[in-house]
C-alpha cells in the first residue's frame, strides 16, 4: 500500500512537470518598498497585492509593535476562548461603519472567511448562484454547503438572469444567494455590480460580494474602504460583504460584514472561525492603523498616485493591456510554457512576475498578473513596458 502511494504522488508531479504545471516556493530574503531580494537577486516586484505600499508604513509597524507590549504576540486562543481582544473589537466596528452595514466580523484569512461563511448560510432547498471566475475560496465554501450550486458564466447578466428565473420556479421556498466579486483577482475586471442589483432585487435573491481587491483602490474619495460598492452608493442594496486585510490595507486576515443578526449566527456555525486560533492583536492593531490611512487624505493621495500609475502603465502598453478598473493589469500569454518563459525573461532583466497557470486560471489562459502599486515610480514602470513590449510583442 505505502508503495502504491508512494508511486502515485510520484507519478503525478510527474505529471504536472510534464504539463508546465509544476510549482516552487521562492524565498523571499528581503522586501523594501517596490524591491525585493529572492536568491539574492534583487527584483523590481510587480506582482504585489500592497496596492497603496501599506505593508511597510510605518504606522503600522508603530500599531503593531504597541499592540504586541499590551497583549503579546501570539494571539493564544481561538476568537471564542480568550482570542478576543480590544483590538479585535475596535477593528470590527471600524470595518461595520467602513462598509455601511451593522456588525462585522474577523477570521484569520479571507479564504476562513469565504469559505467558513458560504459552507454554513445556506440549506437545502436553497440555490446558489456564482460567477464562473469567482476566487477558490468562495467555489470552496459553496461547494460545501449543502444548497444547489449553479454556475453562470463570468459577468453574464443574461444567463444570471435565466439562473434566476429557474431557482425562484424549482425553489419557491428557498433563499437564492448571488456570489460574485467586486474586483476579479485574476483579470482585473469589475462586476456589472448596479446591474446584479437590480437583478437580485427583481427575484428577491442575496448579494453576497468579494471585494478583496477594490478597497483602498475603488471607493468613494476618502471612503476608499468602501470599495466598489461604496463608490456606487450601493452599500445598503449588499446583504453580504467579505473580504481581506493583506492587500491594500496591508496587513493581514479576513472579515464578513453584514446584519447584527447573520454576524452572531456565524459565531455559533462558521468552523473556520470557531476552531482557529484568533488573528494575533497586533496584525489587527496594523490592520486598523491601514484603514485609518486609507480613509484619510494620505491614502486618497496614494490612490491617486495608483490610478496615475495604471493610467500611465497602460498609455505605454498600446492596448496590449485593457484592463482600467483595478491595479490588476494581466497580459494573457496563453500556454503555460511560454508564459514560464516570458516570466524567466523579465526576471534576467530584473523583474518579478511569476507566471499564472491553471488551476488557478483555465487552462491555456495562462498569463503573467501585473500589479501596480502606488509606490512604483514612472521610470521603473516604463522599463517593465518597455521589456514587455521587446519580449512578448516584438
Amino acid at each position: 500500500m505505502k508503495t502504491f502511494f508512494t508511486e502515485r504522488i510520484k507519478r503525478e508531479l510527474a505529471e504536472l512537470k510534464a504539463q508546465d504545471l509544476q510549482r516552487q516556493l521562492r524565498c523571499v530574503e528581503k522586501i523594501s518598498g517596490t524591491q525585493i531580494q529572492i536568491g539574492g537577486r534583487e527584483l523590481l516586484n510587480f506582482s504585489s497585492n500592497d496596492y497603496l505600499g501599506l505593508a511597510s508604513h510605518p504606522a503600522l509597524q508603530e500599531a503593531a509593535a504597541r499592540a504586541a507590549r499590551d497583549f503579546g504576540f501570539g494571539a493564544t486562543a481561538s476568537r471564542l476562548i480568550c482570542g478576543t481582544t480590544s483590538e479585535h473589537m475596535r477593528l470590527e466596528e471600524e470595518l461595520a461603519a467602513a462598509k455601511q452595514t451593522e456588525a462585522a466580523l474577523l477570521f484569520p484569512t479571507g479564504y476562513a472567511a469565504s469559505s467558513g461563511t458560504l459552507s454554513v448560510l445556506m440549506e437545502r432547498g436553497d440555490v446558489i448562484l456564482l460567477d464562473k471566475l469567482a476566487h477558490a475560496s468562495l467555489v470552496d465554501g459553496t461547494r460545501q454547503s449543502k444548497a444547489t450550486l449553479r454556475i453562470f458564466r463570468h459577468n453574464d447578466l443574461n444567463q444570471l438572469e435565466e439562473q434566476l428565473q429557474w431557482a425562484r420556479k424549482k425553489f419557491p421556498q428557498g433563499t437564492i444567494l448571488i456570489v460574485t466579486e467586486s474586483i476579479f483577482s485574476m483579470d482585473g475586471d469589475a462586476a456589472p455590480l448596479r446591474e446584479i442589483v437590480t437583478l437580485k432585487e427583481r427575484y428577491g435573491a442575496l448579494l453576497f460580494l468579494d471585494e478583496a481587491h477594490a478597497i483602498g483602490v475603488r471607493g468613494a474619495p476618502m471612503k476608499r474602504m468602501g470599495g466598489l460598492a461604496g463608490e456606487l452608493g450601493l452599500a445598503d442594496k449588499i446583504d453580504l460583504q467579505i473580504g481581506t486585510l493583506g492587500k491594500a490595507v496591508g496587513a493581514a486576515g479576513g472579515y464578513l460584514c453584514g446584519s447584527r443578526q447573520i454576524i452572531d449566527f456565524l459565531l455559533h456555525r462558521a468552523r473556520s472561525f470557531m476552531f482557529s486560533t484568533a488573528p494575533p492583536a497586533p496584525v489587527a492593531a496594523a490592520a486598523r492603523a491601514g484603514i485609518t490611512i486609507i480613509n484619510s487624505e494620505e491614502g486618497e493621495k496614494l490612490a491617486e498616485q495608483l490610478w496615475k500609475n495604471i493610467s500611465f502603465f497602460q498609455n505605454l502598453s498600446h492596448n496590449q493591456i485593457t484592463s482600467a478598473s483595478s491595479a490588476i493589469l494581466p497580459l494573457i500569454v496563453g500556454q503555460e510554457k511560454m508564459t514560464l518563459s516570458a516570466a524567466q525573461q523579465l526576471w534576467d532583466l530584473g523583474f518579478y512576475i511569476p507566471a499564472i497557470r491553471y488551476p488557478t486560471v483555465p487552462r491555456d489562459r495562462a498569463r503573467l498578473r501585473i500589479t501596480l502599486s502606488s509606490a512604483h515610480e514612472h521610470r521603473v514602470i516604463e522599463q517593465l513596458a518597455g521589456s514587455i513590449e521587446k519580449l512578448i510583442f516584438s
